[in-house]
């Protein structure tokens, strides 16, 4: 009986220690399999083989450590290559950018304005005052806007409707700021002018880019309504500054991203010196 006991722990023993051997052959199976998927360029795959070791092997601490010390090293990697990648799709959006300022002027008040802003030549932004319509225009960091002008009606609107005829419409949300809703009397008329941007032009814009070919209405909306058609210039003008925004929002999206990868960067860099 003493015998087969002690066989039995040492079978048990050497089980656990075969055991243990091959739990580390896996971790270090795995940690090989992160190492060659890193330096292919696949840090997804690298990365997933890493968290794997902690979640499977969670007493393979060598393995755990070495796993932790190629991740910042992935880290570095991928924000390099994103810089790489950013500066590559901004050399491509500068060249773009450069075609299309040409249908702008771009007008800023040194006094009043740190940022400039983009308005149509399509639909020069001056004579608009003198139509009911929309006008519309881009900040210097890509944010459209989109303003209605009724004059002649004492409508006191504070948003307005665009639709086409087989039933598709955008709605701006009510503007009642000071300052984005505004009016003004000369002496043969009255204006109303409200500005929409961000939240409140509620994808106005983007609607009319849509439907740019086909006839437009807009409706202005207060203590009663009045409707005219958008001109092809207003759309004309609209639509380019649509895509303008579009193009300008999508550079500082890519500046900030890269921003953010060069101080990561900076960041992992420090750590390792």
């Amino acid at each position: 009986m003493r015998f087969s006991f002690q066989a039995t722990v040492v079978f048990f023993s050497v089980l656990l220690l075969f055991s243990c051997s091959g739990k580390n052959r896996g971790a270090k199976e795995y940690l090989s399999q992160a190492g060659k998927a890193y330096q292919e360029g696949n840090y997804p795959l690298a990365k997933l083989k890493i968290d794997s070791i902690k979640i499977l092997f969670p007493k393979s601490f060598d393995e755990i450590n070495a796993g932790f010390a190629l991740m910042q090293q992935i880290r570095m990697a991928e924000n390099r290559r994103n810089i790489v990648y950013c500066d590559s799709m901004l050399g491509v959006k500068y060249a773009e950018l450069n075609g299309k300022l040409s249908r702008f002027d771009y007008v800023r008040d040194e006094r009043y304005q740190e940022f400039g802003e983009y308005y149509p030549k399509a639909y020069p932004h001056q004579s608009s005052l003198s139509r009911n319509g929309l006008r519309s225009g881009v900040r210097e960091k890509g944010v459209l806007f989109i303003e209605s002008i009724l004059s002649g009606s004492t409508v006191r609107h504070n948003k307005v409707k665009v639709s086409t005829a087989d039933g598709n419409y955008a709605e701006t949300l009510p503007v009642t700021s000071d300052g984005l809703n505004y009016r003004f009397n000369t002496q043969d008329k009255a204006y109303e002018i409200v500005r929409y941007s961000g939240n409140s032009e509620n994808g106005v814009a983007g609607f009319i880019y849509t439907f740019r070919n086909q006839p437009i209405s807009i409706q202005f909306i207060g203590k009663r309504s009045v409707t005219v058609t958008m001109t092809d210039a207003a759309k004309k003008g609209v639509s380019d500054s649509f895509e303008l925004s579009s193009l300008l929002l999508d550079i500082e999206r890519l500046k900030l991203e890269k921003e953010k990868s060069e101080a990561l960067v900076r960041y992992l860099e420090g750590r390792n010196q």
